[in-house]
């Protein structure tokens, strides 16, 4: 039950016995805010310390705590033999804040920020919905292997190692590095030892340090057009200059790249499986493209971020396994083969770069977990991250196909879609009447993430569609989920 002082000057403090928050923080909390809002004027005398806590129905000490620490933060002084009053020293501007304006922190002002910050500013924060159908990326997380997973977790938090228990080393627990290695050697072509594989919090991650190791502010970078915004978003935070070079059926082209920027540092790309529109970049491309990096002392990002799911033959190999000069650095993650709540990602660089891209990682963020690291590398060892995987492969390609012959039937006479041989979603396209932006924002409402394709296009774009995830929605549920987005669709037809 709530206490309410019943001093006239402070009649609006009470105190709450049941909140998890200390009864002195919270007086603390009340009287510094009363002084703030000028309840509580300069030179005001406060009651004492005994009378106070009589009020309140508290222990003096409660009182005492909560007058020590305004008088420590400079918002009362204390006058011997005359009790506690309200700093006359503090600024007027301070005094003339209102409530809100303290909690929130929101009110007009100028600020400078620095040419990597200035492009975020009023950048809406997106991601906070994956998880809903259609959601792209979302893997089928109720098909999971939770019980083995959780048997593998506990082998290790019953009797963890030393080594698990102090610093991980910077680039990851060692079991996982030579894991990892051996996993994507087999998978995907990729020539690298454990030494050259760095365990980060994500791929997000591991985009960031490769722009920080390569570009200048102001140099110009490459990406696909269109292309994942978290590339771009690394290159402006940066302060590098992302140039957009669209794709075509045969994927990312060097000669358009060259035209556009012929002296930029870095291409960000994934030949594998472009996102969002699903292509695969052709042999002849990634060679030439090779033979620049090499040619012109320049990188490449390879980012594989769901290689392992093709419907059509065997997954692809790598480019970083076609490299014969070290120019690629290859990025993964485990996001989209097990759950991106696990929040590991990875990178493989080249032998005589991995000093750098160490120094880099510990200047950001020292280490990772290292227990759930251990419990991964057994969970790939053991073989269970390959069945999962093969288990998934089938799953999914038995999604799409549902996915598609849904949508053809209820929308068949409006959009155009079609399967894809590889990935975890697909692009339904929209006649030019509809706009993809308002798809999403209506599906949104009614419970489903769909992507609007055109806010993949940083250049001007007549594209319009829609990127829809079928991994992680069951077939079970599509049909009722494909007459809600039919509905929504049909609505902005006539």
């Amino acid at each position: 039950m709530a206490r309410r002082l019943r001093n006239a000057q402070l009649h609006t403090i009470s105190l709450d016995n049941n909140s998890s928050m200390a009864l002195h923080q919270q007086l603390f909390l009340a009287l510094r805010q009363a002084i703030l809002e000028g309840r509580l004027r300069p030179d005001t005398r406060l009651p004492s310390s005994r009378s106070l806590a009589a009020d309140l129905g508290v222990s003096r000490n409660t009182v005492l705590n909560a007058y020590d620490q305004l008088t420590a933060e400079g918002y009362l002084i204390s006058r011997v033999g005359a009790g506690s009053y309200v700093s006359d020293q503090l600024p007027d501007d301070l005094l003339q804040r209102k409530g809100g304006d303290v909690v929130s922190g929101v009110r007009a002002r100028d600020v400078y920020l620095s040419k990597m910050a200035a492009p975020f500013k009023g950048m809406p924060i997106k991601g906070q919905y994956r998880g809903l159908p259609f959601s792209p990326g979302l893997p089928a997380l109720e098909a999971f292997p939770f019980e083995d997973w959780a048997r593998l977790l506990a082998r290790h938090w019953r009797r963890p190692g030393r080594e698990f228990l102090v610093d991980n080393p910077i680039g990851g627990a060692k079991v996982l590095r030579e894991a990892i290695a051996s996993h994507l050697g087999q998978t995907r072509a990729v020539r690298c030892h454990s030494d050259q594989v760095i365990v980060l919090s994500g791929s997000q991650q591991a985009i960031h340090l490769v722009v920080r190791a390569f570009a200048e502010p102001g140099d110009s970078i490459w990406m696909e057009e269109p292309g994942y915004p978290g590339i771009r978003e690394s290159i402006l935070g940066a302060g590098a200059h992302p140039v957009s070079v669209p794709v075509d059926e045969e994927g990312f082209s060097l000669e358009l790249a060259r035209k556009l920027a012929p002296d930029a540092r870095l291409a960000c790309i994934s030949p594998s499986h472009q996102y969002p529109l699903g292509q695969t970049m052709s042999l002849a491309r990634r060679l030439d493209l090779l033979q620049w990096a090499k040619e012109e002392g320049r990188f490449i990002l390879e980012d594989d971020y769901d290689s392992e799911y093709r419907y059509t033959g065997r997954p692809l190999s790598s480019l970083q396994g076609l490299d014969d000069d070290n120019r690629v650095i290859y990025v993964g993650t485990m996001s989209k083969v097990m759950f991106s709540g696990l929040r590991v990602g990875y990178m493989v660089v080249p032998e005589d770069l991995v000093d750098v891209f160490l120094a880099l990682r510990r200047s950001i963020d020292s280490h990772s977990p290292a227990v759930p690291e251990a419990a991964l590398a057994d969970f790939i060892n053991e073989g269970y991250l390959a069945a999962h995987i093969r288990r998934m492969r089938l799953l999914y390609e038995a999604r799409q196909k549902a996915l598609v012959r849904l949508l053809k039937e209820k929308l068949g006479d409006i959009i155009h879609v079609d399967a894809q041989g590889s990935g975890m979603h697909l692009v339904a396209y929209l006649p030019p009447q509809i706009e993809d932006k308002e798809i999403e924002r209506d599906a949104l409402k009614n419970g489903m993430l769909v992507r609007a394709l055109s806010g993949f296009y940083s250049l001007p774009t007549e594209q319009n569609g829609l990127i829809l995830g079928f991994a992680g929605t069951s077939e079970e549920k599509m049909p009722y989920l494909v007459d809600r987005l039919s509905d929504i669709i049909r609505s902005k037809a006539v």
